[in-house]
């Protein structure tokens, strides 16, 4: 008997989601679990910690500084000598830093001549045609002439045409020159606002009279909003030695972090400072340490002759870092996290159903009580038409058969 054969459409398939109610007190334990531990990062880090019902807004700042403090040198080279402000902050005024000199090596009564290049191992000579008229290296104090003439008793050098005498700076000063620095102060002025807010203060707190500010300093413990600094103290909390510093210079950073909640009273929004050194000293490299520079005094003798007082300065460089973060409530960002939390009780089901289907025992069972598979309505019932009239016309074959 011939049988025949009928031919399956492949269409598009569509599926949707189908609630199965489990029994099990272990998948119902992990689902409640994944969702306490949902409900918490919510509740906890987002809203609480994170304060994610607040808009927030980043801080504009501006910085002054006013240093004072006085000290008195007593040396061979400038005698006795008063140092102020004007002489060792320099310059007067930079943007959000300020430069204190600690230390220094002075070159006297400079002028533009012919003298003997120190001595290394480019300009040491025997005689001139050692020397290269017009030669000029990345450390030349000048232009060399082309003469060999002596530094000293014992070597010769190259002549070059400079600010003579030449600098010397082999020799570092030690102690520092100025060591009662670490007792110098640093008044530091802080504007801070928040455009998004228009919420202003500044770091000179609305509580603080005229006699507290010229009395205070600043003392984690016991003062911790004065916004006048002692230098010294300000290494110390960064954990450096202000005296080893002093010698060499060195770059530190005052940190003042503005964070402020802006649905509290105003009065709690306060600097916090903090310190830190920046140029990372480093015991296992010695190569160019600390922080100078150099600059000069210029005279004019009564003879015309212009001369010059050379000074490489060292010194402490505080630069004034200024972050921090206001937030507001706001519906929006509320709304969004609150979406987005519970967005997130979905993740309970993706694992439990991951437990339940592919690590559990019965996972086979589970399997078929999940997924159900239903065939095209229409095109079943066509199908079942065709079988139906198949059936016929074949039952009407077997009868013709048996009537011949």
């Amino acid at each position: 008997m011939p049988t025949t054969h009928v031919p399956q459409c492949h269409i598009p398939t569509y599926d949707t989601p189908r609630i199965v109610l489990i029994r099990s007190r272990k998948v119902g334990l992990i689902n409640r679990a994944v969702q306490l531990a949902i409900l918490a990062y919510v509740i906890g880090w987002v809203f609480l910690w994170e304060k994610g019902y607040q808009e927030t807004d980043s801080v504009v700042s501006s910085v002054t500084t006013k240093v004072k403090g006085v000290t008195v040198t007593n040396t061979s080279t400038l005698g006795t000598r008063i140092w102020d402000v004007a002489d060792y902050v320099i310059p007067p005024q930079e943007k959000n830093a300020v430069f204190i000199m600690t230390n220094m090596i002075f070159t006297l009564n400079q002028s533009q001549g012919h003298c003997p290049e120190l001595p290394d191992d480019n300009t040491e000579c025997n005689n001139n045609s050692s020397c290269v008229p017009g030669y000029v290296s990345t450390h030349s104090n000048g232009i060399q002439t082309g003469a060999c003439i002596p530094y000293n008793s014992s070597i010769k050098t190259c002549e070059v045409f400079a600010w003579c005498p030449v600098e010397d700076d082999n020799h570092i000063p030690k102690p520092a020159f100025l060591q009662a620095a670490e007792n110098f102060t640093i008044l530091v002025k802080n504007n801070i606002w928040y455009p998004k807010f228009n919420f202003s203060k500044r770091n000179i707190l609305p509580t603080f009279s005229s006699t507290y500010l010229k009395n205070c300093i600043y003392d984690a413990q016991t003062d911790p909003f004065c916004p006048i600094f002692r230098l010294g103290k300000i290494v110390e909390a960064a954990g450096q030695n202000f005296q080893e510093m002093a010698v060499e210079g060195g770059v530190m950073g005052l940190q003042i972090n503005w964070d402020c909640n802006l649905d509290r009273a105003a009065s709690h929004c306060v600097p916090r400072y903090s310190f830190r050194r920046l140029d990372n000293k480093d015991s296992a490299n010695t190569v160019s340490p600390g922080y100078n520079f150099r600059f000069a005094k210029y005279y004019k003798e009564s003879s015309g002759i212009e001369t010059r007082t050379l000074i490489k300065a060292y010194g402490i460089r505080l630069d004034i870092i200024v972050f921090g973060k206001a937030g507001k409530f706001d519906v929006i960002p509320t709304m969004i996290n609150i979406g987005s939390g519970l967005a997130l009780f979905g993740v309970a089901t993706v694992l439990c159903d991951i437990v339940v289907l592919y690590c559990m025992k019965k996972r086979y069972y589970y399997r078929e009580k999940k997924y159900k598979y239903v065939e095209d309505y229409e095109l079943v019932r066509n199908m079942a038409h065709a079988m139906h009239w198949l059936t016929l016309g074949e039952q009407s074959l077997v009868v013709r058969d048996h009537d011949a």
